[in-house]
Parts: structure tokens; sequence; C-alpha cells
């Protein structure tokens, strides 16, 4: 029943970049995009992720849950040595939700929209920012769980380049994301090919980034590049990735929506399957070598078993569910697109 909790806590992290990322990535889209055309491409956030919105975060509740009862040594740690930018990513999910909110279902349209706005574009940094600079200082070995002053127990851990880079690399793979999905929404040809510059730009950036990554990992001594390099398994699906990211460049501007978010989020897939096959089974790699993995961080007998059960039982409502959700809104959407033609 263990590998039936790991099968659920990857598809749920996996899950939440993918859903989740492209939310984020919408404000960071927006952050970028001239006054002259926010209006029309807030137009067009709200028709993408305006029934869902919420429902992404989900997948973070249950990498939460799934922690907190199947893995609670990795749990303590992560709240205790990571609480920092832990809080501060909540800070940004609670801060862009209710931003989200007031700007799209508020009564009144006055100077107030501005501050929705900025609270709304920030927070859609700030989150997965925090939430990449996390992962980075789980697996970048600077965690002591021994340390006794503030700053080596609680801000070295996640305060050095290699965190700050994976932060800036998520964020460059949320507006890549977003910059794509919107594309496909888009009903103007000058708003599309817009959208179509900005995806180029974020493919870009997030080639950029992770290119970042693996120096601040060598600057900073942390076996990533080299292993990544040497395991021809990682290595092949990161290049499948980049094919898929030249392909998906070379067919945004004439691909239809479903082409291209399929080769979006392949990109994004592999490069967290590479990531993840490296890093197996870790969780945590701590300095002193203390490695806190899924098998001996994992709870022992009747949690591990009763999670499994929860989350096997509980897939069978949410899944369907939610795609249901994702078909009515796109129904909708038809419908309204034959009433105004």
């Amino acid at each position: 029943m263990l590998y039936v909790v790991i099968i659920f806590l990857g598809l749920s992290i996996l899950l939440y970049v993918l859903l989740g990322g492209a939310d984020f990535g919408a404000g960071i889209v927006e952050i970028t995009t001239p006054s002259r055309m926010q209006d029309r491409i807030r137009t067009t956030t709200y028709q993408t992720i305006g029934p869902i919105w919420e429902a992404n975060h989900m997948w973070l509740i249950i990498t939460i849950v799934i922690l907190f009862v199947g893995f609670p040594s990795v749990y303590a740690l992560l709240s205790t040595h990571l609480h920092i930018p832990l809080l501060l990513m909540l800070f940004g999910i609670i801060g862009r939700g209710t931003a989200f909110v007031f700007r799209h279902y508020d009564a009144v349209q006055d100077d107030m929209q501005r501050v929705y706005n900025l609270i709304f574009t920030v927070s859609s940094f700030v989150t997965p920012f925090f939430l990449g600079l996390i992962f980075g200082a789980l697996v970048g070995g600077e965690i002591d769980r021994d340390a006794v002053g503030f700053l080596d127990a609680f801000v070295w851990p996640w305060l050095n380049g290699f965190a700050v880079s994976v932060g800036m690399f998520t964020v460059t793979i949320c507006g890549f994301l977003a910059a794509v999905f919107l594309v496909g929404e888009s009903e103007n040809e000058r708003e599309k090919a817009f959208l179509v510059r900005r995806s180029r730009m974020f493919i870009l950036a997030t080639v950029l980034a992770g290119g970042l990554v693996f120096l601040a990992a060598e600057l900073q001594k942390v076996p990533l590049v080299g292993l990544l390099i040497g395991e021809w398994i990682t290595l092949g699906i990161l290049l499948l990735a980049t094919v898929a990211m030249i392909m998906l460049w070379i067919q945004l501007p004439t691909a239809g929506r479903l082409p291209c978010r399929t080769l979006a989020g392949f990109v994004v897939t592999a490069i967290l399957a590479a990531f993840g096959y490296h890093y197996f089974p870790d969780l945590v790699i701590t300095s002193a070598g203390e490695n806190l993995t899924l098998f001996n961080a994992a709870a022992i007998g009747k949690p591990i078993e009763t999670l499994a059960w929860a989350l096997l039982i509980g897939s069978i409502f949410i899944l369907p569910s939610l795609g249901y959700l994702i078909y009515s809104f796109q129904k909708d959407k038809s419908l309204n697109a034959k009433t105004r033609a």
C-alpha cells in the first residue's frame, strides 16, 4: 500500500504544477502584458481559470495530507526548517485568491481595482517562486537537522543560490504553461498573436532559468548536472522535453488548442519526471547525509494502509467530478460562442 500512497503523492504534485501552475502563470503573463491589452487578457483569463481556480488547490491539500499522515518526519522537518518560505507561499495563495474574487466580482468598479490587480499579479509571482524554492531547499543539501542558531536552522537552508534558482525556474514554468493555455482560449487574432509571442518568450525564459539551476547547482556543489547527464533515462527524458518544446515553438501559431496544451503539459511532466527519477526515493537531502526517503520516513502499519484506501476511494469521486466540471464549462463557452455568432 505504500506504493499506492507514493503514486498519489507524485500525481498530486504533478497535477498541482500543471493546473495550479497554469493558474498562477495567468498572473505572471499579466505582469508582462502592456497596459493597453491587460483588460482583454484579463477577460480571457477569467474564461480560462474562472470555474476551476479554487479546485486547483485541492492537489496541494492532498499533498500536504499525504505528507502529514504518511511521512510525518518529512512534514515536521518541512514545517519547522522551511516554515518561513512555506508561510510566504500560503500568504501568496490567500492574497491571490482574495484579489481574484474581488476584482472579478466586486459590484463597484473603482480605484480599488488597481489594488486588487497589484495583489493578484504579485501573489501570482510569489506563490510559485516560494513553491519552487521550497523544493530546491529540500534537495539542496543545506538543511541541518541539528542546527541551533536561527539563521542556520531556518534561513540558510532556503536562502541560497540553488533554492532561489529553482524558485525562478518554477515561475517561468508557470508563465510558460499559462501563456500556451491562453493561446487556445483567445478568439481575437491580435490577442492570439500577442500570446504566441509571450509563449515563445517564456519558452526562452524557461530554458535560461533551467541553465541557471544547473549553474547554481555547480557553484553550490549540489550533485545534479553530472548525475543527470550520467543517467541515460533522465537524459533521454530531458531530450524528449527539448524536442517537444521545439515542436511547440513551431506549431504555436497554427496548431489547435489540444495539441499545444498536450505538448506544454508533456514538457512540464517530462521535466518533473526527470528530476523525480533522479532524486527517487529521497524526499529530503540533509547536510549530514542522513536523507529522508519515501521508505525510511514512511509511517508504519495502519496509517499508510488507511491513507492508501482513502486516496483510492476518494479518487473515485474527485476525478470524475473535476472532469465533469471542466467539461461543463467548456460546453458553456461553446454555447456562448454560438450565441454571439
